[in-house]
């Protein structure tokens, strides 16, 4: 994923058809010189409809394309004609499209599933024909209605990355490495913070021909949920896993006080990550021997599941990938480590 290819938001204007006139008319024909009403309605304005797309992870392709219009229904005719529907507009993106009012803040709607159809501005109504206004006490109505106005305003299209585990960690965590070992992406991958400046989803092969999606999430830095640095662009593409890896190096100085600080960001950004599921690894495992993982291990809270890897030398990936898949497939309960020292 090119990381000047990848959008995840973009601010267009999007304009519905207007409604399509009824049509006055008094039917005419040979040895029928005063016949009765017979005009139809008009035809519906086309709507601008958001489609979701599995194929797509960017919003790139709407970037430049600030205006969208769908094209206005037909008027009614005569013989009790209906008007053409105006032409609906579809926009595909990808799934996981947020769709927000720009002066609220409102969220719309949102694209979760592939195909789903949502009406991102309404056609028009059609207006009815003078047919439909006959009555006993008016054998011949000379009016009809007008087509509805169409509707017509700004949106928001913001995209919050989809995926079973999103990779949590401060920059040069290792996530990179691991995405590109466990599939087939190819993150840029540097040893210096900050590489990964956009999402990176990859298809993680498991036993039995199953698998699973995982997300590298930009590096995460302290005051993220305060919009330090990129913070809430970062933070948002993590709401939408299903359940939430933390890296932490091997190396680091205090363990259990890295996940607290992470952890801390991602609970003040949005409450709600609290109830995610949670696992923590601890990269860079071929920096040690066995009696210094053991060390390490006797500091970690019970309550922790945990696992030491090796992206380098493979060591743990396998036993990583199950714990993983468990905890993808059991039954809601929260795997949620505890922050308390």
């Amino acid at each position: 994923m090119a990381q000047n290819n990848f959008v995840d938001y973009v601010k267009i204007h999007a304009t519905s058809g207007k409604g399509g006139a009824g049509s006055v008319h008094l039917h005419r024909a040979k040895y029928i010189p005063k016949g009765g009403p017979d005009g139809g309605d008009g035809g519906r304005g086309g709507h601008v409809i958001l489609r979701g797309n599995a194929q797509m992870w960017t919003l790139l392709h709407l970037k430049y394309r600030k205006h969208v219009k769908a094209t206005p229904g037909a008027n009614g005719a005569k013989n009790d004609m209906t008007g053409k529907s105006g032409q609906d507009e579809y926009l595909d993106v990808p799934l996981g499209t947020v769709v927000k009012d720009p002066e609220t803040m409102e969220v719309l709607f949102e694209i979760t599933d592939d195909g789903e159809e949502k009406i991102l501005m309404r056609g028009g109504r059609g207006g009815l024909g003078n047919t439909n206004f006959k009555s006993s006490t008016n054998q011949t109505p000379r009016y009809a209605q007008p087509g509805e106005e169409g509707q017509e305003g700004w949106r928001i299209l913001e995209l919050k990355v989809l995926a079973d585990v999103g990779l949590v960690g401060f920059p040069n965590a290792g996530k990179s490495t691991l995405l590109s070992v466990l599939s087939a992406a190819k993150p840029e991958i540097a040893d210096y913070p900050f590489t990964t400046l956009v999402p990176n989803l990859g298809i993680v092969s498991y036993r039995d021909y199953r698998s699973f999606v995982m997300a590298d999430i930009p590096g995460i830095i302290e005051g993220a949920s305060e919009g330090k640095g990129l913070g809430h662009r970062f933070l948002k593409h993590i709401e939408r896993n299903a359940l939430l890896l933390f890296l932490i190096p091997a190396d680091t100085d205090d363990i259990v006080a890295e996940y607290t600080i992470l952890s801390n960001e991602l609970d003040k950004f949005n409450d709600e990550l609290k109830h995610k599921k949670r696992l923590i690894a601890i990269s860079k495992a071929d920096l040690l021997d066995d009696e210094l993982r053991t060390e390490i291990a006797k500091t970690l809270p019970k309550d922790w599941n945990w696992s030491f890897f090796s992206s380098v030398s493979g060591y743990g990936l396998q036993e990583l990938k199950d714990k993983l898949w468990t905890a993808l497939n059991e039954d809601d309960e929260e795997t949620v480590p505890s922050t308390e020292g």
